[in-house]
């Protein structure tokens, strides 16, 4: 089975960058996508994370879910000062990454959630990237 995400890096600004492939978002893809993030922030060791669900139109997260997973341990260690940035443009993912982020806010303080890729980089200062795919 192909992944329904890929993760890409920018060396330069030390974003870490997971692009959600599917349109249909689970709480089994979205588990999935956590287990890989956490795999991949401590492989690069990035300065922030994006985690961009641009491509999500059907957005199935069920509240019990996302509490649950905002009360496990951060999928990207040093949570306190490492920017993250969930972008979501459907208004239901949107509001699902919003009520993860208000369950999440004590151990994920950086947590920001916002509607296009533009606005994380925005968010995180920066002005140009160049992502490069990772393996």
């Amino acid at each position: 089975m192909a992944k329904s995400f890929r993760f890409e890096i920018d060396a330069e600004n030390r974003i870490l960058l997971m692009r959600f492939m599917e349109q249909r978002l689970t709480d089994e893809s979205l588990a999935d996508v956590y287990a890989a993030l956490r795999q991949y922030s401590i492989a690069t060791n990035p300065h922030a994370v994006i985690g961009d669900f641009s491509a999500a139109t059907q957005v199935e997260l069920s509240v019990d879910f996302l509490q649950k997973l905002a009360l496990e341990e951060p999928a990207v260690p040093q949570a306190a000062q490492r920017g993250r940035i969930a972008v979501f443009p459907d208004d239901v993912g949107f509001g699902a990454a919003r009520m993860f982020q208000m369950f999440a806010g004590p151990t994920r303080p950086l947590l920001h959630v916002v509607r296009s890729l533009e606005e994380a980089l925005e968010a995180l200062g920066v002005e140009s990237t160049q992502f490069e795919p990772l393996p």
